[in-house]
């Protein structure tokens, strides 16, 4: 076989590896994932009762009124005016736990939630590793029930029942720790007891 019998042989392997990896495996990636998940191919994304779309469910987003819950702290600054592309990148502030930067920034969460009667739990004082995530503990969560009753003129009652409702449980019953989203349970907050 000469050489040019080999050159052609191997741009024929090449087109038809291309064809296979750039085009047909992504075909049937992209229509497995709309055919049998399409929520989580499309982003898990969350709508309001008005049907606008106001986030993911696997993206954290910051909350500072009184009558949500609040979420995790992060290092990621997100575009959160409505009609803007959400950018950010994904990770930590790799502050070591005795930098000054990190323990300044603690303290002050801390007094905050003290000055709102909370007590500070660790994931409502320090960042995920990816400073995204979307869930705070059930303790956070619990902590939070009387401000936010407070605030929208519930019962405890009512909002403890409607935060119960939002907890994602252990997957497959073992894996990970129970969990509240934090904008889900926000958006389920909003449409039993809209802003008034």
């Amino acid at each position: 076989m000469g050489i040019t019998q080999e050159f052609l042989k191997s741009i024929r392997v090449t087109i038809v590896l291309w064809v296979i990896t750039a085009l047909i495996y992504p075909l049937i990636t992209l229509a497995i994932g709309q055919g049998l998940f399409p929520y989580q191919a499309n982003g898990s994304l969350l709508k309001t009762v008005q049907g606008t779309t106001v986030g993911s469910t696997l993206i954290g987003q910051p909350f500072t009124q009184e009558r949500y819950f609040w979420s995790r702290p992060s290092t990621v600054n997100y575009a959160t005016q409505p009609d803007v592309a959400q950018t950010g990148t994904s990770g930590a502030s790799n502050l070591a736990p005795s930098n000054p930067a990190l323990i300044d920034r603690a303290k002050i969460d801390a007094q905050k939630l003290q000055q709102a009667n909370l007590k500070p739990t660790a994931d409502l004082l320090y960042t995920s590793g990816s400073g995204l995530d979307p869930h705070i503990t059930l303790e956070a969560a619990n902590a939070q029930i009387l401000r936010v009753a407070q605030a929208r003129s519930m019962t405890p009652d009512a909002v403890a029942a409607i935060m119960n409702r939002a907890i994602d449980r252990r997957f497959l019953g073992i894996f990970g720790e129970p969990g509240v989203n934090v904008l889900k349970l926000n958006l389920a907050l909003d449409a039993q007891s809209p802003q008034a």
